[in-house]
């Protein structure tokens, strides 16, 4: 089965919030079928930085995208999710 790379841009609820303890709750949010790759930091203005994100699914998930922002949106400390792009992995 395919899989494909999900590019997300995370926006926490504050720049109080560090980075590493909201990818650790990212990763314990995440369960099978979903995997997180790899994230960095994007700075917005003022303190206030993005995550970039990239989750590895299956090509063929019912429903695209929908369930993993819910996922992320979920997260405590996440405000905004955006999906910025869905690139088939090789």
């Amino acid at each position: 089965m395919a899989r494909v790379a999900v590019f997300v841009k995370v926006f926490p609820e504050s720049p109080e919030i560090k980075t590493e303890e909201l990818i650790e709750r990212i990763k314990s949010s995440l369960a099978d079928p979903y995997k997180l790759e790899n994230y960095g930091e994007e700075p917005i203005a003022f303190g206030y930085k993005a995550l970039k994100v990239v989750v590895s699914m299956p090509e063929e998930t019912e429903g695209g995208t929908e369930q993993l922002e819910e996922i992320l949106k979920n997260v405590d400390g996440i405000q905004e999710v955006e999906v910025e792009l869905v690139q088939r992995m090789g």
